[in-house]
């Protein structure tokens, strides 16, 4: 337990400093690319990532997922497994192309939207590639590699939409700075690949072709459902309503979705070491999940608080023709604190070979925020989308407790104090932050300090916490 706590913290630190640099700058050229691009051309840009990122479940068909699980327990089989996934991949992405062009035709998107949404379709089969590598690194738990992908790609695209700004290439450039930013990593993950894990050969075997795609069709579902569930509000803005106000949503969504990457880490850490504890021991998986989501509502609830009472000054940073996305911001933050609960309930469930119930649960979930999008958008709009992706986590959350219940993984008693003391915490930095009534930047560092007294003073970490502490720092 000792040595899985401290493997899991060194790969969590590795993700972590590469997450803080993507982040950090994530942030910046978001900003840059707003002001740059104004709230029209910004909403052309969010379309396009939203709709290449739709169809892109077109590129995996829940295969990278199925792999992993199958490789954590039968490593063996690496070799034949990802020599198959990828030349599996060239016939899924030449499929993904023929899907996007149809549809945009169907939807009558112009040729220069057209031209964009390729771009970053392009940008999607490059990453897919680089994915398949990554499996390598999650399985061993040699994550470093995946952080210093990580950090190339980020810094390669901050560089490279410096130069598009500056250069005024406009969104075409855009566009095309992502590709070549994915294009450096997949050069990186390609010589990390041959040097210390599978060379990418292609195995062309059909009929186990047609294993992966069995066994990815749970998670391939549960991807369709994903990314509708994710994607299909910015697109249904610019159907419904129309570019402006799809800059406005989308303004506020990448901030967070900046938010959202740190979900990343724990579901790349925490997914292998889950399928393993479901392996060798339920109790340790019903640790791991608790605590995960103990450790994840801690920095997400004080989070959303801060954001809600400083929404304005956040989203000014694009500019003043942004203002009104802040109330957008508002009610997006509070998705968050569900997507990182909902998403530990998800892998728990996946690890526990309760996939099918998952791919239930967010078709659900799908099928209802798109209903409820189709009623809120042409009456409220942007602030109608943003209801209902709240809602829809709501949802998601009763149905994988319920599911959870089922498996026996459900939290106790104990968890549901610790999640009060954790809103009571926040309460306390809601009032504190209600009466100083201070500046944005001066706000920051005192809300850390208010929070953190707070947490100490209600004794939210219990013995358990503490142990893992103490075995994380070695002592």
């Amino acid at each position: 337990m000792v040595n899985k706590v401290r493997t899991v913290f060194a790969n969590m630190s590795w993700l972590m400093v590469s997450q803080i640099v993507t982040s950090i700058l994530a942030f910046i050229w978001t900003i840059l690319i707003t002001r740059y691009l104004g709230p029209s051309e910004y909403g052309i840009y969010g379309s396009a990532v939203s709709f290449a990122g739709l169809v892109t479940v077109i590129l995996d068909l829940g295969i990278a997922s199925y792999i992993v699980r199958a490789i954590s327990t039968d490593f063996d089989s690496e070799e034949y497994y990802l020599r198959n996934a990828f030349s599996l991949t060239i016939f899924l992405a030449i499929v993904y192309l023929c899907v996007i062009l149809i549809f945009l035709r169907l939807l009558g998107w112009n040729n220069y939207m057209t031209l964009i949404c390729l771009l970053f379709a392009f940008e999607n089969i490059i990453g897919r590639f680089s994915a398949i590598f990554t499996i390598s690194y999650q399985i061993h738990e040699e994550l470093k590699y995946n952080a210093i992908a990580s950090i190339i790609t980020t810094i390669s695209s901050f560089i490279l939409i410096l130069v598009v700004v500056f250069g005024s290439f406009k969104l075409t450039g855009v566009a095309l700075a992502f590709v070549l930013a994915n294009f450096f990593a997949l050069c990186y993950n390609t010589y990390v690949g041959c040097k210390y894990f599978v060379k990418p050969k292609f195995s062309f075997n059909p009929s186990f072709y047609k294993i992966l795609l069995l066994g990815g069709f749970p998670f391939a579902m549960m991807g369709i459902f994903y990314t509708i569930y994710y994607s299909i509000d910015i697109v249904m803005i610019t159907q419904f309503a129309n570019t402006y106000d799809t800059g406005l949503y989308n303004a506020a969504y990448k901030l967070i979705s900046v938010l959202s990457l740190f979900y990343s880490i724990y579901s790349t850490v925490i997914y292998p070491v889950m399928t393993k504890l479901f392996k060798d021991s339920t109790e340790l998986l019903s640790v791991s999940f608790v605590k995960s989501m103990k450790y994840l509502l801690l920095v997400t609830v004080p989070i959303a608080v801060f954001t809600c009472f400083y929404s304005g000054d956040i989203i000014n940073i694009y500019g003043p023709e942004f203002t009104e996305a802040s109330t957008v911001l508002s009610i997006l933050i509070w998705t968050v604190c569900f997507l990182f609960v909902n998403g530990a309930c998800s892998l728990v469930l996946n690890a526990s070979y309760e996939e099918v119930a998952v791919t239930k649960i967010f078709g659900i979930a799908a099928v209802f925020n798109v209903v409820l999008n189709l009623f809120l958008i042409p009456h409220y709009s942007l602030y109608g989308a943003a209801i209902a992706t709240v809602l829809s986590e709501i949802l998601i959350f009763v149905l994988e407790m319920y599911s959870i219940r089922k498996i026996n993984q459900l939290p106790d008693r104990h968890f549901v104090f610790d999640v009060f003391k954790i809103v009571l915490a926040s309460g306390i930095l809601a009032i504190a932050l209600y009466f100083l009534n201070i500046n944005l930047w001066l706000a920051m560092p005192v809300s850390i300090v208010v929070y953190f007294a707070a947490i100490l003073l209600l004794k939210t970490p219990d013995d358990q916490d503490k142990l893992i502490l103490k075995q994380i720092l070695n002592k």
